[in-house]
């Protein structure tokens, strides 16, 4: 038996990823605000404190099965709002800040948690971005949060080189997707994002990736046999 978990599945690439280890003989738990799946649990992950309840709630009757194979995997964040730091609205910054990032580090929390002390293989990846390695101008919640996420995965994998059952924790960089994400970007004045062009011209030229492919590349590096903990792979192909 096999089990997936995973923010953040509703759409874009969190939906590819779903489809594809569903194909694979997965079950799937899946968080996200809409909750579109059979097996998803509906959350707000801007209410940080109440998505950890949320999150142990359902993990507590899967800690209870012996699972062969487990594979976690942080998707969700959001970019909005865009725009400079000296024109942020305070209660937008807290929201931000709580689905990108500190929603982030309570979903992996508590899966760590739940699951440490189950033998089998067990992967856990968070999805990560070009703006976890360098600043983007309109960007600076985002880049802070994925940041963050990096360097705390980076520091979880240390953590696991000392359990008993570890788990392998990785960062993946997605490369650019043709996604809602990228839509929205394309979208923003140039106010708001400076680089917006930039971004319209990867989606002329034919830069962006489908979804499903990247999952795909995913898939492949979760489900290689040798994985090296603590590694920043590339699903950019």
């Amino acid at each position: 038996m096999k089990l997936l978990i995973i923010s953040g599945g509703s759409k874009g690439l969190g939906l590819a990823l779903c489809n594809k280890y569903q194909r694979h003989g997965f079950s799937i738990v899946e968080f996200s605000r809409t909750a579109p799946h059979p097996f998803s649990v509906s959350i707000d992950l801007s209410n940080s404190k109440e998505s950890a309840t949320v999150i142990a709630k359902a993990l507590a009757p899967l800690a209870a099965i012996e699972w062969q194979e487990i594979v976690v995997i942080n998707n969700a964040g959001t970019l909005n709002p865009m725009g400079p730091a000296s024109k942020k609205n305070r209660d937008h910054v807290v929201d931000n800040t709580n689905i990108n990032f500190t929603s982030a580090l309570l979903f992996i929390c508590e899966t760590l948690a739940h699951f440490q002390d189950h033998s089998g293989k067990k992967t856990l990846a968070n999805i990560s971005s070009g703006a976890a390695l360098a600043g983007y101008p309109g960007w600076s919640l985002y880049c802070a949060a994925k940041a963050g996420l990096e360097n705390f995965i980076a520091s979880v994998a240390l953590e696991q080189n000392f359990e008993s059952q570890p788990f392998t924790a990785i960062n993946i960089g997605p490369g650019v997707i043709d996604t809602d994400m990228q839509a929205n970007i394309r979208k923003a004045t140039a106010e708001d994002f400076p680089a917006v062009e930039r971004f319209i011209q990867r989606k002329e030229s034919g830069e962006l990736r489908p979804a499903k492919i990247v999952a795909a590349d995913i898939f492949a590096i979760t489900e290689q046999d040798e994985i090296e903990n603590g590694k920043r792979y590339d699903a950019a192909g």
